[in-house]
């Protein structure tokens, strides 16, 4: 087994159990709407769910158009992110992590979006007045995975042969 398949299996499979038994954990012990301060002044854990996009966009369009629309769009990004991992060499691992980490992302929150048509948030960040939208662990995979890739990219990790298959 390669290390990039080792990097992938590892990272959907730890991955998915945490985002998935967090948000199970959420739903079970808070109520819809509750909060509980966990840092005065900066963290709360909150249930919320969230019908739309990122910081709630298009969540105010109809139920079932906005389900349909983003179960596409979850599915098509896991898609394409598969894609673009199978098509790294195997010696570039670097890369595969940060891949890993948007899939496995993009699957947690696409299996809410199955299971109960919204996203279950539940990670309530702010600073005074300033409020940074409610999220979870499979939107945190996802900006993780996009830094490492960034990160990887500015230090030109694996910059020959990036495109061709395996």
């Amino acid at each position: 087994m390669s290390r990039k398949l080792v990097i992938l299996l590892v990272i959907l499979v730890l991955g998915l159990a945490l985002d998935l038994g967090s948000k199970i954990l959420v739903q079970q012990l808070l109520p819809l709407g509750s909060q509980i301060p966990m840092v005065k002044g900066f963290f709360n854990l909150v249930h919320v769910h969230n019908r739309g996009a990122a910081f709630g966009l298009l969540g105010q369009l109809p139920v079932r158009f906005t389900r349909i629309l983003f179960i596409t769009l979850s599915s098509l990004v896991a898609a394409l992110v598969s894609y673009l991992w199978w098509r790294l060499p195997r010696d570039c691992w670097r890369p595969a992590v940060g891949y890993s980490l948007i899939l496995a992302g993009a699957l947690g929150n696409l299996l809410d979006r199955l299971r109960l048509g919204e996203v279950v948030d539940f990670l309530d960040f702010y600073y005074g007045r300033y409020h940074w939208p409610a999220f979870n662990v499979a939107d945190s995979l996802v900006c993780l995975g996009a830094g490492w890739l960034l990160w990887g990219i500015l230090t030109e990790e694996c910059p020959d042969h990036a495109s061709d298959p395996v």
